[in-house]
């Protein structure tokens, strides 16, 4: 199993510059990278500050300077909110620019607060139909000579320049949860992401199911790869694991209410969540967290990886979006790499 980061500049409040959130993000890339992980994703969002990446592309880009050998991925574009050729080619230009180092994860999205402001009237359902037609526009669109005339795009023959340096299309990742959303990724030769969020082994063991489904359904597809994305967090001390614990117990209950759109929101900043915010949400408590994420020493989080391994996962993708300041997230990284990651090599 291969290890690769998860992470965005993320913002709470307005003490920290955003250069050196963008600097913080940089150093984290470049320590997974010396460390040997496969993989940096970065994904879209917009207006809010609790995730920052208005266009995946562009921190793709700035990364591939900073870097030598990490690959760089898309984790993920939201699908709805682009057009196939403007897509594709900004795709082949950051294959480009990393000479060959692009994965291309795509999804429909999951905060109806960027709907509401990106594309007025987009539900679920629609953004997920966008979506699935996107897909073998893109391939078409690297391949060359592609054209449609759909319900949601309509264009001549094209071919989207610059084409990708990895040939035909660079690594194309689906981010899927329900049964269709895996038999329609196999189905289109494309790897699969998929999280559990903070729903516990039983849910991860359920995601690995619906894509061992997926693939038997399609045996004239080679086998494609699945990412289990998950926030973990190693720690030496019982005290730093209970202060870890916390803070990723801050960022679900941030999460969730940026879902649930009800705490005010200025300059795209939360007002800060209350104690009954916190309490509003028992399924996050410390104890229960310590149970459904990767969180414990060393060893214990050796022995929870290797079941997800021995399950079949070809990545596990380090969550490090998580609420706590950059040293702390600098140190559970490093432990990660070097207490970890070798019991894996």
């Amino acid at each position: 199993m291969k290890f690769s980061l998860f992470l965005h500049m993320e913002r709470y409040d307005e003490r920290t510059p955003a250069r050196q959130q963008l600097d913080e993000l940089t150093q984290l890339v470049q320590i997974a990278e010396r460390g040997g992980m496969e993989t940096a994703w970065i994904g879209e969002h917009h207006g809010m500050g609790f995730t920052i990446a208005p266009n995946p592309f562009v921190n793709l880009a700035y990364l591939a300077a900073q870097t030598t050998t990490i690959r760089l991925g898309t984790g993920t574009v939201i699908a709805p909110f682009w057009h196939p050729i403007k897509l594709a080619g900004e795709a082949g230009l950051v294959d480009l620019i990393s000479n060959g180092r692009l994965d291309l994860g795509i999804a429909r999205g999951a905060y109806m607060y960027e709907y509401e402001r990106l594309f007025p009237g987009l539900d679920a359902m629609e953004a997920g139909a966008r979506m699935r037609a996107m897909v073998p526009l893109l391939q078409g669109l690297f391949k060359g000579h592609c054209s449609t005339e759909g319900p949601y795009w309509s264009f001549p023959e094209t071919t989207s320049l610059p084409r990708p340096v990895q040939g035909p299309t660079p690594p194309m990742w689906i981010a899927a949860r329900d049964p269709h959303s895996h038999d329609f990724a196999v189905g289109s030769g494309c790897h699969v992401q998929v999280t559990p969020l903070a729903a516990g082994d039983g849910e991860v063991a359920s995601l690995m199911d619906r894509f061992n489904t997926a693939c038997a359904a399609h045996p004239e597809v080679p086998r494609p790869q699945i990412m289990l994305l998950q926030h973990a967090y190693v720690a030496e001390t019982d005290a730093e694991l209970a202060q870890g614990t916390r803070d990723i117990q801050a960022f679900y209950c941030h999460f969730q209410k940026w879902i649930k759109k009800d705490r005010p929101i200025t300059h795209g900043l939360m007002e800060p969540l209350r104690p009954e915010d916190i309490e509003a949400f028992p399924q996050y408590a410390p104890d229960k967290l310590r149970q459904s994420l990767v969180i414990g020493k060393p060893d214990e989080v050796i022995s929870r990886l290797k079941v997800y391994e021995a399950q079949g996962y070809d990545q596990y993708s380090f969550w490090i979006d998580n609420h706590m300041d950059f040293e702390r997230k600098r140190r559970t990284l490093e432990l990660f790499i070097q207490q970890v990651m070798p019991a894996f090599a």
